[in-house]
């Protein structure tokens, strides 16, 4: 974990949630399009028009449930996201022709952590990838929860991805400022990603987003 950590807060659908959001102190936003199930998910067009107005140095995530180089780079290119969030598996040869086709472009595969043969599945994908983003979805039922669950996994098996990946891990999956702090002792990431945790009726709640982020960077006193 590096002294600095990163809070990437999801879901944003607005101008105004993007900058509510970074006045709170995000690092970085996510931005959901179309998902087969989950909170958030807005047009690639309202996408398209906020990418613009974050400022620099703030990373802007499409999270996306495609599985081809074709449809994902596609995707990129309509709404001109800097980190792409593969929330599911990809095709094989998709990270090397995305990387050919973005080469600015960073790639962030999800992991939902569920069992011991996730940890093999996230060591086995982080070399491919800039980063992991370990999340507590289920991508094996018959409707696939791909995120936003609002279930907390089990930080061990977490722990060891980070320990082992040698690259960035961010935490999701049923964060709130009650559990922001020991999330960030327990598993050390290199940031924290939420989305219903700082939301009041699928409202961004200014009260419970300045509350996440300031019990997430407690945790580095």
């Amino acid at each position: 974990m590096t002294d600095k950590l990163r809070i990437k807060i999801c879901c944003i659908a607005s101008v105004e949630e993007m900058q509510m959001a970074i006045d709170a102190g995000a690092t970085a936003l996510g931005f959901v399009s179309k998902m087969p199930s989950g909170p958030g998910p807005i047009a690639e067009e309202r996408i398209a028009s906020i990418i613009p107005h974050v400022p620099a140095g703030i990373d802007t995530f499409l999270l996306t449930s495609e599985a081809t180089a074709d449809a994902i780079i596609a995707q990129q290119q309509r709404t001109g996201a800097n980190v792409l969030q593969l929330v599911d598996e990809v095709e094989a040869g998709a990270y090397r022709a995305i990387r050919e086709a973005l080469q600015h472009v960073k790639i962030v595969q999800v992991i939902h952590v569920t069992d011991s043969d996730s940890v093999t599945e996230a060591l086995a994908v982080a070399r491919h990838v800039d980063m992991l983003l370990l999340d507590s979805g289920n991508p094996k039922l018959a409707v696939k929860e791909l995120g936003g669950t609002g279930r907390v996994h089990d930080w061990e098996l977490s722990r060891q991805i980070r320990d082992g990946a040698g690259v960035p891990v961010y935490l999701a999956g049923g964060l709130n400022s009650a559990n922001a702090a020991d999330a960030v002792l327990s598993v050390r990431p290199f940031g924290l990603d939420i989305c219903s945790g700082v939301r009041t009726g699928g409202q961004l709640d200014p009260v419970k987003l300045q509350s996440f982020v300031d019990a997430a960077r407690s945790a580095l006193t």
